[in-house]
């Protein structure tokens, strides 16, 4: 039973993964993803709370 609590309680301070604008090394379009898009992307801007990387995580 302790076990179980204890397995418990680590996804209670789970999470989601941070948003980030990506910028194309080729032209410099700008995409905003979870994950890295390839090898043809950098990150340009982040961590960002929503899909549409406009509420910025604010770090201290």
């Amino acid at each position: 039973m302790l076990l179980a609590l204890l397995l418990g309680c680590g996804t209670l301070t789970a999470a989601p993964a941070p948003w980030w604008k990506w910028r194309s090394k080729i032209d410099g379009a700008l995409a905003c993803s979870q994950t890295p898009l390839g090898e043809g992307w950098e990150k340009a801007y982040g961590p960002f709370r929503d899909a549409r990387c406009e509420k910025l995580i604010v770090t201290r």
